[in-house]
């Protein structure tokens, strides 16, 4: 029982002794290696916890003290004051010292001490004192290259020691080592402020080198001090010593770790976010209050169902007097190539005259997204020039044909066309184009959206000024709730029609005065891939495959609060899900 308990205070001493002798008195970066040396000089009081190192007034954590006539310093800080490796050993629960010419191990245990290999009682070399490692003065000159005197009518000790450098180069390599070195901006950092590492490291023979880092991060969200290390590698593959740095981080918040994506992040940057934090942070914003125009200077004939055709026919037909739009999205589900046309006809006894005035169209492709997205780009950019067909009395012309579409592929399209009278447009898939498609059978209605809607777009306008916006808010697009459906009419079916998404129209989203914020994007309906226009700067989502919810956010764009407007401008893409959330987060000055 008794030898149990023996060895559960050894094991508990050593577990405490491990804590104590790695407690180090000065930052990392005191104790790197440098190319030089100079001498470093210790005053200690006997049974006195202040000192002083090259003059400075220092707190040990163990005093010096005198036992049995003989004086024994503190192991640990003389040893970061020398710049000797004092540590524990977990493993083997002993000791390491290491001095430039000797090797230590102290076995606390086994009350052992091993210089460079030679066996010696550990009472002749040390003692522990309220954990700490306490070594004897007289090895300071034998081991540690240290000189002391010791002034009995002061109770002082003075030591002195003089480092020399080790060297840097290696004859056997023919090459020195890098030297790795850095610093931070300035000494301390606030929770969620960037992090500004500053890299001063060099290769004595000129060489590039290359980062290693451990620890470092660009921010941290919480307070603490945080050991940084840097290797660096030439080209040789020579690494350098490591380097470390301790980086405070105080109490004080910058930003939250919610903020700090929005505030550093550039357009097109990603937020990501889990559910619960997305629900509870940027679902459930409140709506920013919106003055609604309808623009209904357009007929929309929208050829939308059967959307993936499994049989050749007329899609959809109806007609267009004045200003209209064109819009179709339709994929080849048969096992056929196929030809797809827009025809136009003039039924009437004079010439009439189409003027297409803007279009957005895209080769046939057999992904719906990039055929939604694209056809979208080509609209917003706006940079038609202006084609016009006349058609003759009671002629029947192809305004429009597509390349062929070859199993599973399809287009997407709108045009904005002018007639100066009433023209009759039909939407056909056959296997030639030509005005016999007039002839074909007319496709039932599947799903989707089909008809003719009265519509073209929505004027929204917003106050994103400092007074209008001062916490985030949101802009729903496409919920039918707060952004209602149109509703239209499909005379193939005789029936009333709803244009789910109001895909075909365009939103012009407009602020004067905007302050400086973050525009951001939530797809929350499903997959989405489309342009906006931004101030007149096009902005692809994403800029490579699609954005789900899961994703997290993309930053659209940044106001600097400079502009004297900010206008966005959207129409719906083919393929991509809705509702979408605009969402709109107020940035100050920290966003410099």
């Amino acid at each position: 029982m008794l030898q149990r308990r023996l060895g559960t205070r050894k094991k508990a001493a050593a577990a405490l002794l491990s804590v104590m002798l790695l407690t180090a008195p000065f930052s990392h970066a005191d104790a790197q290696d440098s190319p030089t040396a100079g001498t470093n000089y210790v005053i200690f009081y006997l049974d006195n916890k202040e000192a002083f190192l090259n003059g400075e007034q220092v707190t040990l954590d163990a005093p010096a003290f005198a036992l049995k006539g003989k004086t024994y310093v503190p192991a640990k800080f003389l040893g970061d004051a020398f710049g000797m490796k004092v540590e524990w050993q977990e493993k083997t629960r002993t000791i390491l010292m290491e001095t430039p010419e000797h090797e230590i191990l102290l076995d606390t245990v086994n009350k052992k001490a091993w210089v460079s290999g030679y066996e010696y009682p550990f009472d002749d070399v040390a003692t522990l004192k309220n954990g700490r490692l306490m070594i004897k003065l007289t090895w300071l000159s034998d081991y540690m290259g240290a000189t002391y005197t010791y002034n009995p009518e002061l109770r002082r000790v003075d030591v002195t020691h003089v480092s020399k450098p080790a060297g840097n180069y290696d004859p056997d390599k023919n090459n020195s080592d890098p030297i790795a070195k850095f610093t931070f901006g300035k000494q301390t950092y606030r929770i969620g402020e960037p992090i500004k590492y500053i890299n001063l490291s060099y290769d004595p023979d000129a060489e590039g080198v290359r980062l290693e880092w451990t620890g470092k991060e660009d921010v941290f969200f919480k307070p603490g001090t945080y050991p940084i290390t840097l290797v660096v590698m030439d080209q040789n593959g020579h690494k350098s010593k490591p380097f470390t740095r301790d980086l405070v981080i105080t109490d004080e918040v910058y930003l939250t770790e919610q903020e700090y994506p929005v505030y550093t992040k550039p357009a097109g940057g990603y937020i990501t976010t889990d559910w619960k934090t997305l629900y509870g942070s940027y679902l459930n914003l409140p709506d920013l209050p919106k003055t609604v125009t309808e623009d209904k200077s357009r007929t929309l004939l929208m050829s939308d169902s059967p959307e993936t055709f499994e049989e050749l026919g007329i899609l959809y037909q109806d007609t267009i007097n004045g200003r209209g739009r064109l819009y179709a999205d339709h994929l080849n589900g048969t096992d056929k190539t196929v030809s797809f046309a827009i025809l136009a006809t003039n039924k009437s006894d004079k010439p009439v005259t189409i003027k297409t005035t803007n279009k957005g169209e895209v080769y046939p492709s057999i992904y719906a997204h990039l055929i939604g997205s694209e056809a979208m780009v080509d609209y917003l950019m706006d940079d038609t020039e202006v084609e016009t067909m006349t058609i003759p009395a009671g002629a029947t012309f192809i305004y429009k044909q597509f390349p062929d579409f070859y199993p599973g592929s399809g287009v997407n399209l709108m045009y904005d066309v002018e007639t100066d009278g009433e023209v009759q447009f039909t939407f056909a898939a056959a296997e030639r184009a030509s005005k016999a498609m007039l002839d074909m059978p007319k496709l039932a209605f599947n799903g989707h959206i089909r008809g003719t809607f009265q519509i073209a777009g929505f004027d929204w306008k917003v106050n994103l000024t400092e007074s209008g916006l001062k916490k985030p808010m949101k802009l729903v697009l496409g919920d039918g709730k707060v952004d209602p459906f149109q509703k239209g009419f499909d005379p193939q079916r005789g029936t009333e029609a709803t244009l789910s998404g109001n895909y075909g129209t365009v939103y012009k989203i407009h602020s004067d005065k905007p302050r400086k914020m973050a525009i951001m994007i939530l797809a929350k309906g499903g997959p989405f891939k489309g342009p906006f226009k931004i101030n007149g700067e096009m902005v692809k989502v994403p800029a490579s495959g699609v954005l789900t919810a899961f994703d997290g956010m993309i930053i659209l764009a940044k106001t600097t609060g400079k502009e004297e407007s900010l206008d966005i401008e959207f129409s719906p893409p083919a393929g991509s899900a809705f509702p979408i959330n605009l969402i709109f987060y107020p940035l100050d000055d920290r966003a410099e």
